[in-house]
């Protein structure tokens, strides 16, 4: 029953004046912290590879951001992290290299249990503000325990029923012809492309699930929002 409460007063709250990104509010923004993201398309591959996928590839991904410190709109949220399944009806990134881009993306979203009502809308806000073009349509808001891990070489994520598990400083053959064909879904101030051992997502409210290893999917970076 707290988690169905907390999810309906998000969902209600999302678009209204409370979340705005301007006035007095945005002042009191200033957050950084560390992001993962894995696409079900490769996002550095030969062209054969991307022309194989084509549009009916890469419309999930899994994004998960954890804040090292800051406040969004006043609200301190040390610590704490959110992670965004998005689904869409055609690929998330072919519109970059003259594809049609998706007209509906749908979000799950998984808000660090540890937050109180004002850091959940907080962190809500931090997605929407730092993916605006895929955290739009959010259909499905719960609160649950969150595990992001990260060090030089690995970022690991578990929250709920989305798991990733990203290996960084990707390696390749200089001479397989491969390039990277998209940029990060979210906003950065720095990533590089990794090497996704897993993303899982086994929930029901997107209308698709999936269960990916050993892809060149992935980006590791981190974030910043706000007055710097």
């Amino acid at each position: 029953m707290r988690n169905t409460a907390l999810a309906l007063s998000a969902l209600l709250l999302i678009g209204g004046a409370g979340l705005s990104a301007s006035g007095p509010a945005a002042a009191a923004t200033s957050v950084t912290g560390d992001y993962v993201e894995a696409r079900t398309a490769e996002v550095f591959a030969g062209g054969c590879i991307l022309g194989s996928e084509g549009e009916p590839a890469g419309r999930e991904a899994i994004l998960a951001w954890r804040v090292g410190q800051g406040r969004v709109n006043g609200v301190t949220l040390d610590g704490l992290s959110i992670v965004a399944v998005v689904a869409g009806d055609t690929s998330l990134g072919m519109h970059e290299i003259g594809g049609a881009a998706p007209s509906r993306i749908k979000a799950a979203l998984r808000v660090d249990g540890r937050a109180t009502p004002a850091q959940r809308d907080a962190l809500v806000e931090l997605a929407r503000s730092l993916a605006p073009g895929v955290v739009r349509d959010i259909v499905d808001v719960r609160m649950v325990p969150i595990e992001f891990t990260r060090d030089g070489h690995h970022v690991a994520v578990h929250a709920g029923e989305a798991a990733l598990d990203v290996a960084a400083h990707l390696h390749h053959d200089p001479n397989c012809g491969a390039l990277q064909w998209f940029e990060p879904l979210a906003s950065t101030a720095g990533a590089e492309l990794g090497m996704t051992n897993v993303q899982r997502w086994s929930g029901s409210s997107l209308g698709s699930q999936w269960d990916q290893t050993d892809r060149k999917s992935s980006f590791i970076g981190t974030f910043a929002l706000g007055a710097r």
